[in-house]
């Protein structure tokens, strides 16, 4: 599956430091080969919008939705921030 990064996920990627961009990057490759992967514990925050909600590391985690064969990247951040719905 192909990736989309919205202006927010880009805006929230952009603040994160090097050695959690290479996780980022990690899960990326995960999600694309396989939303499922064990490791991401990929569930749905939002079933109305179809947002789903995955875990980079203990800390951090990324919103998305799968359309169309299309993953959209729409925030990453902070675990305890991400548990906020209007940051989805």
């Amino acid at each position: 599956m192909e990736l989309e990064r919205t202006q927010s996920f880009e805006r929230d990627y952009k603040k994160l430091s090097h050695e959690i961009k290479r996780r980022v990057e990690q899960a990326l490759r995960f999600l694309t080969s396989n939303p499922r992967h064990p490791s991401l514990e990929a569930r749905i925050v939002d079933k109305k919008h179809r947002i789903w909600k995955a875990k980079v590391d203990g800390s951090y985690r990324f919103t998305f939705q799968i359309e169309q064969g299309l993953i959209i990247l729409r925030r990453i951040g902070a675990h305890d921030v991400m548990e906020r719905p209007r940051r989805w």
